[in-house]
């Protein structure tokens, strides 16, 4: 099997071609810097520029299905400039990708892309699945629609699509984890605005492992990929200190204050998503980390 990643060179991305070869399944990978292309047995690179509407079409040779993760980081200020490079790496690269598959022959039957649960509404009550429909007012909830938009028109040309909406992952390197240790480490960690908006996070090997499940078993539809047991933002503060032996004395980030130092991207923080991850474990996807504790243990320790 061969399976063509965008994004693979991110932190999910890589994760992923590492399971894949470790399957001995090959990937093909598209990059927009030359210098990150490699040419191995199992692990080869093309490259393309979204930008100017170029593709190596020969990254298509041969795959089966596409691992779609490509996405410039939310958790940039959102000026205007990056709101529409958040915007513009989601749907023109999918655009782009269409049009390749359209204009040359190929073999790939499945798609399975990245999408986020930030398009929930925020709520610090409601438990969303996969059947909701509300769109969460924001510019997140924006990004979304239109993503998962791009995606669907795969469709047309005879492509399975699977949409795995991403919760907060935790990994040691990267991510929202590193920006949390920072202050903590300082002693100079505290629950952000009320602390009692909900976070839906997920270990970087289940994210990694979903994104497979989903290839090999040749899943359709809506998923979200979050852990079993949600926590509210204080709850994971002070379990990150727990973990590195440092104490919460501060008293919380006030909501006003966070929209003062970040101005509209402090709804990343300040929003709650209490997600259900029922319909992928009714699937027989099977977590590594349910626990908040175990999945700190692993990644802090």
């Amino acid at each position: 099997m061969r399976v063509l990643i965008t994004g693979a060179t991110g932190l999910i991305g890589s994760n992923i071609s590492g399971l894949c070869r470790e399957k001995g399944i090959e990937v093909h990978y598209l990059s927009t810097s030359k210098d990150k292309l490699e040419s191995k047995a199992d692990y080869k690179g093309f490259y393309w520029n979204p930008n100017e509407n170029e593709i190596d079409s020969k990254a298509i040779n041969g795959v089966d299905a596409i691992i779609n993760l490509v996405g410039a980081s939310i958790a940039e200020r959102w000026t205007p400039d990056q709101k529409e490079k958040i915007l513009k790496s989601r749907t023109e690269t999918a655009n782009l990708l269409y049009k390749c598959l359209e204009e040359n022959e190929h073999q790939v039957k499945h798609l399975v892309s990245a999408s986020a649960i930030g398009v929930y509404p925020s709520s610090l009550e409601k438990l969303y699945t996969e059947e909701d429909q509300g769109v969460d007012d924001s510019f997140v909830g924006e990004v979304v629609v239109k993503w998962e938009e791009a995606v669907d028109n795969f469709k047309d040309l005879g492509i399975e699509v699977a949409k795995i909406r991403i919760g907060l992952v935790l990994a040691e390197n990267g991510g929202i984890l590193q920006k949390l240790k920072k202050p903590v480490n300082f002693n100079v960690g505290s629950p952000l605005g009320s602390g009692k908006q909900w976070q839906s996070w997920i270990h970087i090997d289940d994210i990694s492992g979903i994104f497979m499940f989903a290839v090999e078993n040749r899943l359709t539809g809506v998923y979200n990929a979050v852990a079993p047991n949600p926590v509210t933002n204080k709850e994971l503060v002070n379990e990150v200190a727990s973990q590195m032996g440092k104490p919460v004395w501060l008293p919380n980030v006030p909501k006003v204050a966070l929209k003062l130092v970040l101005g509209e991207m402090a709804h990343l923080v300040l929003s709650s998503q209490l997600v259900s991850s029922d319909k992928i474990d009714q699937e027989g996807y099977t977590f590594n980390y349910v626990n908040l504790t175990k999945a700190l243990e692993d990644l802090i320790s």
